[in-house]
């Protein structure tokens, strides 16, 4: 039967499979529909509680909002007015000095103390629970009132270092030191990178640190030129996830110092102000537009992140290309 003769209305549902024949066209089965049934829980979640919520913050930022009254329009003004308010360039200030000093130094001790733990030697299962334990509880109120208590005047820590003839006062209550507490608690829960950076060394061929010993080469040399190379997308994947996650610090921060971000306002950071304009002061449309203001820095400060990683980070499987 030649085309020509086939039905006007089914002419629709025949096509040619590269010239061997008719092909009916496909029609949708039933392991579609069950597929979106069972993955509807997870989408009606992100509509929900998601995706929605983010839509209507983005409304309200552009609003004069209160919680108890209709929201009035009020265009960019929430925006102008974050950058003549002494307490927001405040909280942004103490934000960027927390991640400069956080990220880095955390950075620093998981990847040394993954290059200990992936030497061969006995209870090693015992020392790496025991460095990734603080990770588990991390970010808890609980674990936040015990570092303030450690830090506090007359506490433990101030008198060890008042052994050494250093008198602060108490950390947590010296605008000096204060934030240098948080920085040291995040150091702390150094965990979850560790394991990350001891399973990026596990990939390091041990044929290359051979031959570099053969070469005469001493172990600054290896580190620099064989370690820090084979590891770099690691090392860019744990830089990138804690540097999001310290804009983001709150717990802690809200527990040590409170709405005000005392004392002096050394631990005001963006999430405590914003919250204290959302729920203490009740301006909802200014902590919208604060979110957003956030989202908008931490996308600037990703999208930095993977420009440079263009120059230094190395993958083994792209013949030596940097990406």
């Amino acid at each position: 039967m030649s085309r020509a003769t086939i039905a006007p209305d089914r002419r629709a549902e025949v096509a040619t499979d590269g010239g061997t024949g008719p092909r009916k066209r496909a029609r949708p089965s039933g392991d579609g529909l069950a597929g979106y049934l069972f993955l509807s829980p997870w989408i009606i979640g992100i509509v929900l509680l998601t995706l929605g919520p983010m839509v209507t913050s983005l409304y309200l930022s552009f609003t004069d909002y209160d919680l108890f009254n209709t929201p009035t329009w009020i265009g960019l003004e929430n925006y102008q007015r974050m950058f003549s308010d002494a307490r927001w360039l405040r909280s942004v200030e103490v934000t960027a000095i927390y991640v400069a000093l956080a990220v880095p130094i955390k950075l620093a001790a998981a990847l040394a103390v993954a290059m200990l733990l992936n030497s061969k030697r006995g209870g090693q299962g015992f020392y790496r629970a025991a460095f990734y334990g603080p990770s588990l509880i991390g970010g808890s109120v609980g674990v936040a009132i015990v570092w303030k208590m450690m830090f506090s005047d007359d506490s433990v820590v101030d008198q060890l270092l008042l052994r050494f003839g250093i008198d602060t006062g108490g950390w947590a209550g010296n605008p000096d030191f204060s934030l240098m507490m948080l920085v040291l608690l995040a150091t702390w829960q150094l965990g979850a990178p560790m394991v990350i950076f001891l399973a990026g060394l596990k990939q390091v061929p041990r044929e290359l640190y051979e031959a570099a010993e053969v070469d005469g080469a001493g172990r600054g040399r290896r580190f620099w030129s064989i370690t820090l190379p084979m590891i770099s997308p690691v090392l860019f994947f744990n830089l990138l996830l804690e540097t999001i996650n310290a804009f983001q610090v709150f717990t802690s921060a809200y527990v040590v110092g409170g709405p005000n971000g005392q004392p002096a306002g050394s631990t005001l950071f963006y999430t405590i102000y914003l919250f204290d304009r959302g729920f203490g002061d009740y301006r909802m449309g200014y902590a919208s537009a604060m979110a957003w203001m956030l989202l908008l820095g931490v996308g600037l400060v990703t999208v930095f992140l993977f420009r440079t990683a263009r120059g230094w980070v190395f993958y083994s499987g792209d013949s030596g290309d940097k990406r």
